[in-house]
């Protein structure tokens, strides 16, 4: 008896040896360069080695820096204008593909709007970058065009996942009672759908934002001269000579994305 309600115990992942140990291990190696990265943003002294004292140094430093505030300025509207383009276009894929009987094919357009999630992303920019440039050649065109085209491609999945599974959640009853009342499909969408999906809608545009603004590899090869974003001028600084200033601009950029993602953690769970 013993050894059969053994093996009809459920599974735990907590009861595999060692799971304490590698569990600590594998957030000792993911947050413990992040937190001396902010640790030492505030070190007055410049070296990366040494911190000597507390200060706020760096951030004067960064805040006051020109091509710090364009570059970050840039990133915040190229993200704001991706993550806008790509929750509407996401939106109207999500109700595509939930508002509307099961076909064939459906699956494939399921897998062509999470492609920018299955393929790798080096793969995607310098797929961008080829086919950018043959544009630029017969265009003459180098403007941010580029940068939002390219983004909003890449955040629409992630855009998309949040809305739809709000879409799946919802019961259809008022959506066809509305229809039963004769209110056509765009009265019906903006008095009934839309108010109850937003939370889905607000998660997916914070998502896509906090995805463009924090991108560095598709930015860095699809941009072109004067069009650096804050990732890309931090990267340009880490191959040229890294102070803590750049710490200080890493540590307001995780800030940001922390508490946009926290916001995108409660819209989720949100039951009504």
């Amino acid at each position: 008896m013993a050894r059969s309600s053994l093996f009809n115990r459920p599974f735990e992942i907590k009861r595999i040896p060692s799971f304490q140990s590698i569990a600590l291990f594998t957030f000792v190696g993911l947050y413990g360069p992040i937190i001396i990265l902010i640790t030492y943003s505030f070190n007055s002294s410049a070296s990366l080695g040494v911190f000597e004292s507390f200060s706020f140094q760096w951030y004067i430093t960064a805040w006051e820096n020109e091509k710090v505030q364009e570059a970050a300025f840039r990133s915040l509207y190229l993200a704001a204008t991706a993550a806008t383009i790509a929750t509407i276009a996401a939106t109207m894929a999500a109700l595509a593909t939930t508002r509307t009987k099961k076909f064939r094919g459906m699956t494939l357009i399921f897998v062509i709007i999470n492609q920018p999630l299955m393929i790798p992303e080096i793969v995607t920019a310098v797929a961008l970058l080829v086919f950018f440039a043959m544009i630029k050649i017969a265009t003459g065109y180098t403007g941010m065009l580029y940068l939002i085209i390219a983004h909003t491609a890449f955040c629409i999945p992630f855009a998309y996942l949040p809305i739809r599974a709000r879409l799946e959640s919802m019961d259809l009853t008022l959506e066809t009672a509305g229809a039963d009342l004769y209110a056509t499909p765009w009265k019906t969408f903006q008095r009934i759908t839309l108010p109850m999906i937003w939370p889905g809608i607000i998660a997916g545009y914070m998502l896509a934002f906090v995805i463009s603004l924090d991108d560095v590899v598709i930015s860095e090869f699809v941009k072109s001269a004067g069009q650096e974003t804050l990732p890309t001028y931090m990267l340009g600084q880490l191959r040229r000579f890294i102070t803590p200033e750049t710490n200080a601009i890493a540590t307001v950029n995780i800030a940001v994305s922390v508490i946009l993602v926290s916001g995108f953690f409660l819209l989720t769970q949100r039951k009504k």
